[in-house]
């Protein structure tokens, strides 16, 4: 646990709380990280190698993604250990007694997140009356099924290539992380002219230089069926996306998958980021050095928690897209001006901004 404190800084950790609950099988962490701007929001994993550094690391992340924002959210994570392709109905027990657990944390406000959806979030708000990313039959908007992180991706891609003078038409794509995320930011790409060349999932990697019909591939997912069963086009292991030479590349997958070891072998301009913290911090500075462009997660990705913010005040779905494409397009634009002017790393230029807006809220508060 004390490896956790070496992540602490005067923003926070507000909370990190651990939660057992033997009878059902229940290990998660809850953390709350900084709320100085309102209530955290912030989604729930579920994975069987979860941790509390990663809770916490993910937690800052959604501090940083909702000040970004300029959303009166503070930021937070939860992590459950468990295997989320289990049977519904033991999913639903330990998401449940999940929900129960955090009742009294009153300034956490769960969201969905990889291995959760809109029907655990559903349970949740049975339980016990906050959650976001809710059915529709219930007054939420569905942010996976309308792509809301995808599309806020795809808005972030369009402004950067036009600073990097870079046409989008016709630029050769890479998603690593084939899943809701990755599958709506490639579809939202293609309509601008973009042309998806690999993409990836827990089975393998799929290759095609002449361009993969993004309709059919999400098609074929849909169907519960692996990137690697698409017909035309190049079989190889999951961890090949890396190698493929394109002009932007997506990570929409887990964090870390962006290292020093590897990511020499990445061949593009411009990477722009779908998963929560993709790449170390020796990463990004090994591909800033061979100016390749990485726009930082909590930047790029904010589409979804956006929605989730919009819902919860009881916006509609018209009015989320509106706001992702307004709040993106401005701090993108605001990222890459001022990573011009100083020649930084991007994440230097977007954890600058976010900082500023959570600090200015922390003179409002006692603690």
């Amino acid at each position: 646990m004390h490896e956790l404190f070496d992540f602490a800084d005067d923003l926070g950790p507000n909370k990190i709380i651990h939660i057992y609950n033997p009878t059902v099988k229940l290990k998660a962490v809850v953390a709350v990280d900084n709320v100085a701007c309102g209530p955290a929001i912030g989604g729930i994993r579920m994975a069987t190698d979860v941790s509390a550094e990663e809770a916490f690391r993910l937690a800052r992340a959604m501090t940083l993604k909702n000040a970004a924002a300029g959303l009166p959210h503070g930021g937070g994570k939860s992590v459950i250990m468990a295997d989320p392709k289990m049977p519904s109905a033991e999913k639903e027990k330990l998401i449940r007694a999940f929900a129960g657990a955090i009742r009294g944390i009153t300034d956490y406000i769960p969201g969905p997140d990889m291995g959760t959806d809109e029907q655990c979030m559903a349970w949740i708000k049975d339980e016990i009356d906050r959650a976001v990313g809710l059915p529709p039959e219930i007054g939420g908007i569905p942010l996976d099924e309308i792509g809301a992180t995808g599309f806020g991706l795809s808005i972030c891609t369009e402004v950067a290539t036009k600073f990097l003078d870079l046409p989008l038409r016709g630029a050769r794509v890479v998603v690593q992380g084939f899943g809701s995320v990755g599958q709506h930011a490639a579809r939202f790409l293609s309509a601008k002219g973009a042309v998806l060349v690999g993409a990836a999932d827990s089975h393998g990697t799929l290759f095609n230089a002449n361009g993969i019909d993004v309709a059919q591939l999400i098609e074929l997912k849909h169907a519960g069926k692996s990137v690697v069963d698409y017909a035309p086009g190049e079989k190889l292991d999951r961890e090949a996306a890396i190698d493929i030479a394109c002009d932007i590349w997506i990570p929409a997958a887990r964090p870390d998958v962006l290292r020093a070891e590897n990511v020499s072998r990445l061949k593009t301009k411009l990477i722009v980021s779908g998963a929560n913290i993709p790449a170390t911090a020796e990463a990004e500075q090994i591909l800033h050095d061979r100016n390749v462009f990485m726009i930082p997660d909590f930047i790029a990705n904010a589409g979804g928690v956006i929605c989730a913010a919009v819902e919860y005040h009881g916006g509609t779905q018209t009015t989320a897209f509106q706001m992702i494409e307004e709040k993106i397009r401005a701090n993108t634009t605001a990222v890459l001006e001022e990573t011009a002017r100083t020649r930084g790393l991007p994440r230097q230029a977007a954890v600058a901004l976010a900082e500023r807006r959570v600090r200015a809220a922390m003179r409002y508060r006692r603690w």
